[in-house]
């Protein structure tokens, strides 16, 4: 059990890492900082009211745990900082994370391979990336992820919504994902499954193989985007995003008087009840 008084901050004095990032400076290399709390192989794991800001790379970290709790963390960093995820979940079975705020220049939460059972309530997002699902796949990996609940959240002046992200030429799969009960504002691209991820300087050449994305729905989501694509599902041509179920949907475009859509490509997905934008 790791519990905070409200009142101490894990500080990762993130910001001389920041400035030396190859994601700041092209033209520096790319180097791995460090992660400002892990939890490595712990069981039944509690973990609460903490404050962690600007750290050097990841805020924090589940690696290879089971059963965990993690409640009413606060995670902030600067917008512009690189890498800065706040809540990272890897080969991780059980976890139950809730009531927690979040606002950095990554993903608010990022959930890869080896994740099984995974619960998400009550969290706040923004700015950031999102809340991902990825990336998986990369450097031709097998990647594994099921049982994702994403069960209310607020996302304000986010890059994506809730994300799927994959690279091409992986294996393995992303299945049996729930979001559900999710507000959007002024977010970029809310629903999105991206499998031509590719985080690099240099164009990702085009694969055959992909990580299936399968038993996907999305339910009761609202908000504004600031996109003009409110909905995208760049699938995989041979491996196409099956079991996709998009029930009552309703995002509007941030700027009054415009207009959203949908981009759909590779998705086998059903619609109940009203769904804007839709693919069809």
């Amino acid at each position: 059990m790791v519990q905070g008084g409200g009142i101490g901050t894990i500080n990762g004095n993130g910001n001389i890492w920041w400035q030396n990032s190859c994601k700041i400076h092209k033209s520096l290399p790319c180097k791995h900082a460090p992660t400002a709390l892990t939890f490595h192989q712990n069981n039944n794991l509690i973990v609460e009211n903490l404050t962690i800001q600007d750290a050097q790379q990841m805020h924090v970290s589940f690696q290879k745990c089971t059963y965990v709790w993690a409640s009413n963390l606060t995670i902030t960093a600067p917008q512009y900082s690189p890498n800065t995820d706040g809540i990272h979940v890897t080969d991780t079975k059980h976890i139950y994370i809730t009531s927690s705020t979040i606002r950095t220049g990554d993903d608010c939460i990022s959930i890869v391979s080896g994740s099984q059972n995974v619960q998400v309530e009550d969290i706040t997002c923004g700015p950031g990336h999102g809340i991902s699902i990825g990336s998986l796949g990369a450097g031709k990996s097998k990647a594994t992820v099921s049982g994702v609940l994403v069960n209310g959240a607020k996302l304000s002046g986010t890059t994506n919504g809730v994300r799927i992200k994959t690279w091409q030429g992986g294996s393995g799969y992303a299945s049996n994902i729930k979001f559900q009960n999710i507000e959007m504002s002024n977010v970029t691209y809310p629903i999105i499954v991206d499998q031509s991820y590719c985080d690099q300087d240099k164009p990702c050449k085009e694969q055959s193989s992909a990580v299936q994305v399968k038993n996907v729905v999305y339910q009761n989501i609202k908000g504004t985007s600031s996109s003009k694509v409110a909905v995208k599902f760049d699938c995989s041509k041979n491996y196409p995003c099956q079991g996709v179920i998009l029930q009552n949907i309703n995002l509007e475009a941030e700027a009054s008087g415009e207009s959203v859509e949908a981009s759909c490509n590779n998705v086998q997905e059903t619609q109940i009840g009203v769904v804007t934008p839709s693919c069809t």
